[in-house]
């Protein structure tokens, strides 16, 4: 039994967009004055997650992109998930429409809420429960403890 080194591509491109799309929001973000750790500035925050993205992608190349398998490994490819696809981006879409017309909370609720049913182990039941905690938590923490200047409800 030999072992071969092999690079799997789709892993690998995944992991080069990562590190481009960090490296993107790093340089964008180092346009606006970036501060210090106890002044932040408003390039602080985009050039942390640009840093944290491009060693998220590097750290997946290493983990997956790269990898060692068996020559009589054969690739398996599942089938499609469609249905968490349509359901993540419909809820980022619900958030953006509802965010600018119905404010925080409508726009979290929905955005959780449709999300969760892309998974098929989410019944009706839980994907609610589970929209109604994360609005809780993130009106907490966004509202009241960062004091995000985003209103919790806005009717037209």
């Amino acid at each position: 039994m030999r072992l071969k080194f092999n690079i799997n591509n789709r892993e690998a491109l995944a992991s080069g967009l990562l590190i481009l799309l960090g490296l993107g929001v790093m340089l964008k973000g180092s346009t606006y004055t970036i501060g210090t750790m106890a002044r932040m500035g408003p390039g602080f925050f985009p050039v942390m997650l640009g840093v944290l993205l491009m060693f998220l992608g590097a750290l997946c190349l290493f983990a997956t992109g790269l990898s060692t398998k068996d020559e009589d490994e054969e690739d398996f490819s599942g089938p499609s998930q469609w249905r968490g696809w349509i359901a993540i981006v419909g809820g980022v879409l619900a958030f953006i429409v509802l965010g600018e017309y119905g404010g925080l909370v409508p726009a979290t609720f929905a955005l959780v809420f449709i999300s969760a049913l892309g998974d098929r182990n989410h019944s009706l039941l839980s994907a609610l429960l589970l929209a109604g905690f994360v609005t809780v938590l993130g009106v907490l923490i966004f509202s009241w403890g960062l004091e995000l200047q985003f209103p919790m409800f806005r009717w037209g």
